[in-house]
């Protein structure tokens, strides 16, 4: 490593604003931004899929819940009808053998007992047949009990059929203890003009015979209910015949859901001029399979989406962050690029004044130093005449040196202006090296030349180009010091000459590649070098349009990428 000198100390004089850092970005949290982006488009990309599988879910359900409470109520009407049915032939049986004329006919004898066991052959459901006159009293009764002289005139179904004409009782058990039914009805004696009741008394299974018959496979349970919700026929789902019915009977067709997400549909007709309601139950869909099929469907499309989703939103959410982790690292770039050449800008001023302050004093040195030579001249030998001719030498070394010194600062303060013709740069760049020839034998140092064929005529200074490229082979020649090697290769990148200096040498930290370009920032050995060099370089080349980039690795080398314009391009200082 190279020591650094600094002739004059800049780093007291610099502003603030001016050093390293001033340009600050904060650091950006990319892991976090990482895991906003790929929540946010999750929830951006979900949301449609969501939606159009809920309403993909509600609208298929809908229409499969109103084609099976269609089905339903189909079958309920037909089931509601056939019922009604069956019971009107039995009220009809009832009417036919209580006609206006038969009240004393059956009153009498044993002719009660003749007209049940005809109808029992026909009909076998019936138990029994009682007659009530029209106080309430039963004149007669055919059956298994002895119920001739009851009482019935404060029961609510006599004074019901005495005001209808007809009474059909829910089931109940009765002295028998076996569910059964009554139908009764009322006529008009036209002897006496006194109403009397023929009352039928009918075995419950008669109404769960003619409820298996109507059944079908369309619907998992059929039965029948009395106006309080109690089963007056078995159910599959609800239990015996007297057992409670847990819904509200409410005609018309019902959806629920059961605990277990099974589809359950109930419907509810009423069976008219009876205390009767026919009750369907219904689970599942009757196109159920397809149900299912669309539900794995549609779990499927959702879970596909899902991952196709999550593996292109982060592929998107990768390619993003690198494209913002790209721009910061480019904008950093730039804001230190800005503040390098702000600071060259600014420090170009102040050599420029310094170099100014310094050339006065230096002038009136050096005319004092000639003053004094002059006299010694015209004076006779004295003792300490040598030791002073002597130190006057090493003063006017000082003021030359001090001269060169100013001289620099000034052309790093002001360039020329540029003038413009058109050079082969592989020529160039070989004059530049005849300069060195001398320099690279003694020091053992070989050239590898790569040049580009047919590489355009550019047009730009060639006395400054000159002296970059003088600069830049300087600068590899003391890097590498004894034995090395030099390669410069030349090529053509789009409108612009690439040139590339690349030694052998130690190399450099990357700190010290940062800071490669400050005025009076140099690597080399104390009065070696000012460390103007390559600052003067850097403006030349941004003055004729270019650029200039290191590379540098410890101890494997330092390369100088140069790029030129092929068309002349100047720039003002001032922009550097």
């Amino acid at each position: 490593m190279r020591g650094i000198n600094t002739s004059l100390d800049f780093e007291r004089v610099i502003p603030d604003s001016l050093k390293p850092g001033r340009f600050v970005a904060s650091k950006r949290n990319y892991q976090k931004l990482r895991y906003a982006l790929l929540g946010a488009m999750v929830v951006i990309a979900l949301v449609p899929v969501s939606m159009v599988s809920g309403l993909s879910y509600y609208y298929y359900h809908n229409l499969l819940v109103k084609a099976e409470s269609e089905q339903l109520n189909w079958q309920l009407d037909g089931s509601v009808s056939a019922m009604q049915h069956m019971v009107d032939s039995l009220s009809s049986v009832v009417e036919f053998v209580a006609r206006e004329d038969r009240y004393q006919e059956l009153v009498s004898g044993h002719n009660l007992m003749e007209v049940l066991k005809r109808k029992r052959e026909h009909y076998g459901f019936f138990a029994d047949l009682g007659v009530i006159d029209s106080v309430g009293i039963k004149q007669a009764y055919y059956g298994p009990y002895d119920l001739v002289g009851k009482d019935y005139s404060k029961e609510s179904w006599y004074r019901e059929v005495m005001a209808s004409g007809l009474h059909i009782s829910t089931v109940y058990m009765g002295y028998r203890q076996t569910p059964h039914f009554a139908i009764a009805v009322s006529k008009i004696d036209p002897k006496t003009r006194k109403p009397w009741v023929l009352r039928a008394t009918i075995d419950a299974l008669t109404l769960q015979k003619f409820v298996n018959t109507i059944k079908t496979n369309a619907a998992a349970d059929l039965f029948i209910v009395d106006e309080s919700g109690v089963l007056q026929t078995p159910s599959v789902y609800y239990g015996d015949t007297f057992q409670s019915y847990p819904m509200a009977i409410a005609a018309g067709t019902h959806h629920t859901v059961a605990e277990n997400g099974e589809a359950i549909f109930e419907a509810i007709g009423k069976i008219p001029n009876t205390p009767w309601s026919v009750v369907l139950v219904k689970k599942h869909f009757i196109h159920q399979a397809d149900w299912v099929a669309f539900k794995k469907q549609l779990l499927y499309i959702i879970l596909g989406s899902i991952i196709l989703g999550v593996f292109i939103i982060q592929y998107l959410v990768s390619y993003l962050i690198n494209l913002i982790r790209s721009a910061d690292e480019m904008q950093m770039s730039m804001l230190k690029e800005a503040e390098h050449n702000d600071k060259l800008v600014s420090i170009g001023r102040l050599a420029a004044g310094v170099g100014h302050e310094i050339n006065n004093p230096l002038a009136i040195i050096n005319e004092k130093t000639g003053l004094i030579e002059d006299l010694l001249t015209i004076t006779s030998d004295f003792e300490y005449k040598a030791t002073i001719e002597k130190n006057l030498k090493g003063i006017n070394t000082s003021v030359k040196r001090c001269k060169a010194i100013t001289h620099r600062l000034l052309g790093f303060a002001r360039h020329g202006e540029v003038r413009a013709e058109k050079f082969e740069i592989n020529d160039l760049i070989c004059e530049v090296l005849t300069f060195l020839e001398s320099a690279m034998r003694y020091s053992r140092i070989n050239t590898s030349l790569h040049f580009g064929d047919d590489l355009p005529t550019i047009e730009s200074d060639r006395m400054q180009l000159q002296q970059i490229f003088l600069n830049i082979i300087n600068n590899a020649i003391d890097a590498i010091g004894k034995d090395g090697g030099i390669t410069i290769t030349t090529s053509q990148l789009v409108g612009d000459i690439q040139v590339t200096v690349q030694d052998n040498g130690p190399g450099m930290e990357q700190e010290v590649v940062y800071r490669i370009f400050e005025p009076f920032y140099t690597t080399k050995e104390q009065g070696k070098g000012t460390g103007l060099g390559l600052s003067i370089t850097y403006g030349l080349i941004k003055k004729l349009g270019g650029d200039i980039t290191v590379h540098s690795n410890p101890g494997k080398g330092t390369a100088f990428t140069i790029t030129i314009p092929i068309e002349g391009e100047q720039h003002d200082s001032e922009e550097r």
